[in-house]
């Protein structure tokens, strides 16, 4: 008996999706087990848009659902247990248990180890009765004192630990969840906070908290039929918190827009406290499917004094930001160039700054150019053999720039001119050089309301993101044989 996902859903009439997501969790080692029980019959765990959607049309509680619907309002389809089938991602996803209480629904989808097509009976079904025992645990706990909304927000954001404790990995423990925090608080009363051995002082002055999402961007681009373009995104999350205390605890959320890319492989600082099993069970290795955990991605900690990386993480963005062809052929002492570079429609046209490197390496120093730009501008650094394109902060409204010329070289001089093992003869590359303000390429973001402060006053938080490229490399489609990061780190490693 086990859970897959449970939603916590205020029902808000007038609003434009009529009710807000309050909670949500979801269990991946349970997911993995409803794929191969249900078989063919298994549809995904919804992102928490569409159920919401779905749920909402399912009990008619959408503002603007007035008409009749047969497969949901004929008298064939009375529903007298609460427990339903919603249509999410061409699929029906059942059976999900879910009920309206004090302006709060209450849903959660149990495991059925058996296959749902042909339907089994609900009463073979152990897991429907747990997830009511469940959700009315949580329905008295959310409201038992409740006396106005601070409290429940307070309540609320209580639940992912006791949930850790009261239903690990889907599996209900105890639905008396003030237990758990009984016991939670009778930990702390019992073990009163000391200073730890690696927190060498405690902060005096204005509490501040400044959270900052770096993502670099890899690329290998060979514009070639029997070799795939590479790309890859590594993220790191650097916070510093300023906070009062012996053990201030802090609560940063991550999130991620509907179409952004899940994070993989998260690394988290040992001064995490606890962790959802789906962050850490989210790999690279795994093919993507639409049961991936997007978020939101929850880090409780008690923050170092000094400025510290609290995650870091890798996505499978489906493209590169910026895509190139480049093409360089010989002729004696010249070489023609041809650049094309696109910047991809869905990437922010506002660079911080934004230029490509092409350098010649193996030959003597650059003694005539002539080229042709349709953007931008280019710079000549003759005895370093090397040309910059200076794109600057945007691309033009098409998205598309050329560069082509002819590059004249003198005779070499090899104590001077650059040398490489790699880049010989036609073997040669273009490097771009990007930065873009407020920005990730996941989608990936903090906002002040994603960051909760367990600490003596209140904080200024501010929160800040960028896209860097890190390796952006796009290689002479003319080239005898493709360059990978493998062989390439090998070469610069040992020189």
């Amino acid at each position: 008996m086990a859970q897959r996902a449970v939603w916590l859903i205020s029902h808000e009439p007038g609003t434009p999706l009529c009710g807000t997501v309050r909670f949500s969790r979801r269990y991946p080692t349970v997911e993995k087990r409803a794929k191969v029980f249900n078989g063919t019959s298994y549809v995904p765990i919804p992102e928490d848009g569409p159920f919401l959607k779905a749920l909402f049309f399912e009990l008619r509680l959408l503002d603007d659902d007035k008409d009749f619907v047969e497969s949901r309002d004929s008298c064939s389809h009375i529903n007298k247990t609460s427990v339903y089938g919603l249509l999410v991602g061409g699929g029906e996803l059942w059976p999900v248990v879910a009920f309206l209480k004090n302006n709060m629904i209450y849903a959660c989808v149990p495991l059925v180890e058996q296959t749902l097509s042909p339907r089994p009976p609900l009463i073979s079904i152990s897991g429907i009765s747990q997830s009511f025992e469940l959700l009315f645990g949580i329905q008295d706990f959310l409201h038992l004192g409740q006396k106005n909304e601070t409290e429940l927000n307070t309540k609320l954001n209580q639940l992912p630990d006791l949930l850790l404790q009261a239903c690990p990995f889907g599996t209900l423990l105890d639905a008396n969840l003030q237990n758990s925090l009984d016991s939670i608080n009778f930990a702390s009363v019992t073990h009163p906070q000391k200073q730890p051995a690696w927190k060498v002082g405690t902060y005096k002055g204005k509490p501040q908290v400044s959270v900052s999402i770096t993502e670099k961007v890899k690329s290998m681009q060979y514009d070639k039929q029997d070799i795939a373009d590479t790309w890859q995104v590594v993220g790191a999350v650097t916070c510093k918190c300023d906070l009062e205390g012996i053990m201030p605890n802090v609560t940063i959320s991550l999130s991620l827009p509907t179409n952004g890319s899940p994070l993989q492989d998260i690394l988290v600082h040992p001064c995490v406290t606890s962790l959802d099993s789906a962050i850490l069970t989210s790999s690279s290795i795994d093919a993507m499917d639409d049961s991936a955990f997007s978020g939101p991605y929850k880090f409780p900690f008690t923050p170092p004094l000094e400025s510290f990386n609290l995650c870091y993480y890798t996505s499978q963005v489906p493209v590169p930001p910026i895509l190139g062809f480049y093409q360089m052929k010989e002729e004696e002492i010249q070489v023609k160039i041809t650049v094309n570079l696109k910047l991809h429609e869905s990437v922010k046209n506002n660079f911080e700054f934004c230029e490509a490197r092409i350098p010649f390496y193996n030959r003597g120093p650059v003694t005539h150019v002539e080229y042709k730009v349709s953007f931008g501008q280019l710079e000549v650094f003759r005895e370093r053999s090397l040309l910059i394109w200076i794109i600057g902060q945007k691309f033009p409204k098409s998205m598309e720039i050329s560069l082509s010329g002819t590059v004249t070289f003198g005779a070499k001089s090899h104590e001077k001119q650059p040398f490489d093992e790699i880049c010989i003869g036609g073997t040669a590359y273009l490097k771009l050089h990007f930065k873009i303000l407020d920005y990730t390429l996941t989608g990936c973001y903090a906002d002040q309301h994603s960051v909760q402060v367990f600490a003596s006053g209140k904080p200024k938080i501010s929160t800040h993101r960028k896209l860097i490229s890190s390796d952006y490399y796009i290689w002479n489609s003319k080239a005898p044989a493709p360059i990978t990061y493998g062989s390439l780190l090998l070469v610069r490693c040992h020189n």
